[in-house]
């Protein structure tokens, strides 16, 4: 009689529900796996019969063949051993037919029948339980994970003898207790207040953290740039817990989730080298796994030396910061992953990074100097809201035992923008309880100003007479274009949220403008 068996793969950031179908064919006695299989699924027939001998279980001498069912969903990586272990055994009649009934099986096995990490728990158990599956069988190491998805059984194991036992009911295993997820605390690991000086960058970043802007700072090195950017995620606002879980989700389908930290608390910060490769960057592989600006999904993605960055990695990067997503094209289909970055970037002003500085004269030509400034291409600028420029810090600041504003207190005024934004565009606070959705009336997927589309604008970016001159007259002066006029008009209305001001005041703009690309030489 057939076995089934039900696993699930990940396409993307997805579930999708596996059916392992054990059944007896013609020749000689051996494994054959069918249903688009990859390498790591291949050898799962070495790994399984071997688990399941150093188990203390007799292993049928049969030709078993293994569908993994849809066949057009394709399958990798090792987490099928479990599953195809277990129909193995249904099928040899070691294990009752039932005793699968409403259970997913998830876990790689090692040769002495050791079950090891997955990759991917979280979306899968969330699979589980959108589909109907009652309980969820994962290695011992994956089930904090797993436990994060509610009116879930979660049945972790550490060996298939374990979980033969289990089965069997000789020596049934206890559940994995509910992971209560509470409100998350703040973590600074950089504090604004050991940071001497440079209070208009740390105002800058403050209006960009309070809004999710872009950031650019241009200075000399050894003023400051990186450790600035290190401190930005102590001042954004504390992810809630559908934003943990998102991040969650990514980092678990990337492999990189630590393994004693089932629930990522802190918005990420990922500073990749300026080496990397495009599908480093935006993502990609045979089949597509997340890479930088999706594992900085909610959080900050700082590019170091940024002129550095090839010009084709730097390019990828206009569509993301548009549209928050990033989607990779191949043969197979399309797959689409989370990009809701804040971008922070940093450069010198030129190779040698002396070009105006007040102390160290510049050794290179006017030549050079446009030639490295011009890496960045002007479409990938005007998509950045701030330029900020960082000089070098005086030694009286730097000498001073006197402590500037601590992270703790700017995020506060941030977090009060960030929901009179949310108040604004009809999304819940940060601070309620996770719902299953809101109304539709009050539903948005815009939860900050820097999301804000034209229609938005019109609405909640209104200018005085003075600020229309202002704007008119910048719109010359700067050359902006539409992309950066609707650009600094949302920065206006960051700061003016910051400022508590309902209204877009001429001081606002005025201070937004500031925060425009000026020509460096001239």
């Amino acid at each position: 009689m057939l076995a089934r068996v039900f696993s699930c793969a990940v396409i993307g950031l997805e579930g999708v529900v596996v059916e392992v179908e054990v059944d007896t064919g013609q020749g000689l006695p051996g494994m054959t796996i069918v249903g688009l299989p990859d390498a790591a699924v291949q050898e799962s027939r070495e790994r399984v019969q071997a688990a399941v001998k150093n188990a203390g279980i007799p292993y049928p001498r049969k030709r078993i063949v293994v569908n993994l069912a849809p066949a057009a969903v394709r399958k990798e990586g090792p987490a099928y051993d479990l599953p195809i272990a277990v129909g193995v055994l249904i099928y040899s009649g070691f294990l009752p037919y039932d005793a699968v009934d409403g259970t997913m099986f998830i876990g790689e096995l090692s040769l002495d029948g050791a079950v090891r990490h997955a990759r991917g728990v979280l979306p899968m158990a969330a699979t589980a339980r959108q589909i109907g599956f009652k309980r969820i069988v994962v290695p011992e190491v994956d089930a904090p994970e797993a436990a994060l998805i509610p009116d879930l059984e979660v049945i972790p194991v550490a060996s298939l003898a374990a979980l033969y036992n289990h089965l069997n009911g000789r020596k049934p295993l206890d559940p994995y207790p509910p992971v209560e997820v509470e409100w998350l605390a703040a973590v600074t690991q950089t504090d604004f207040r050991d940071i001497k000086g440079q209070e208009h960058v740390k105002r800058a970043l403050e209006v960009a953290a309070a809004g999710n802007h872009n950031v650019l700072m241009i200075g000399p090195p050894g003023a400051g740039k990186t450790l600035l950017a290190r401190a930005m995620p102590g001042i954004m606002p504390v992810m809630n817990i559908d934003e943990a879980l998102d991040v969650t989700r990514i980092y678990s389908v990337a492999d990189q989730l630590p393994p004693d930290l089932p629930m990522i608390r802190q918005r990420p910060f990922r500073a990749p080298h300026h080496t990397i490769s495009h599908a480093g960057l935006v993502g990609g592989g045979n089949w597509p796994h997340p890479g930088e600006i999706s594992l900085a999904h909610r959080g900050v993605l700082f590019l170091d030396e940024l002129p550095e960055f090839g010009m084709r990695v730097l390019e990828v990067l206009r569509q993301p910061i548009e549209d928050k997503i990033v989607t990779i094209s191949r043969a197979q289909g399309s797959l689409t992953f989370p990009a809701n970055f804040q971008l922070v970037a940093a450069m010198n002003p030129c190779p040698c990074g002396f070009y105006n500085d007040s102390v160290k004269p510049c050794t290179c030509s006017s030549m050079v100097v446009t030639k490295y400034q011009k890496r960045i291409s002007g479409p990938l600028l005007d998509r950045i809201d701030i330029h900020i420029e960082v000089p070098r810090v005086e030694y009286e600041k730097l000498s001073s035992e006197r402590l500037g504003e601590s992270s703790g207190d700017i995020r506060k005024r941030v977090e009060v923008a960030r929901e009179r934004q949310r108040a604004r565009f009809g999304v819940r606070s940060l601070r309620e309880a996770p719902c299953k959705g809101l109304p539709s009336e009050k539903h948005s997927d815009i939860t900050c100003n820097a999301d804000m589309r034209v229609g938005e604008m019109r609405k909640f970016c209104k200018l005085d007479e003075a600020g229309e001159s202002l704007i008119k007259a910048a719109m010359s002066q700067l050359q902006l274009s539409a992309r950066g006029y609707h650009r600094v008009l949302k920065l206006a209305r960051t700061i003016a949220d910051l400022a508590g001001s309902e209204t877009i005041q001429s001081t606002h703009l005025a201070e937004a403008l500031q925060y425009r690309p000026r020509l460096m030489i001239g």
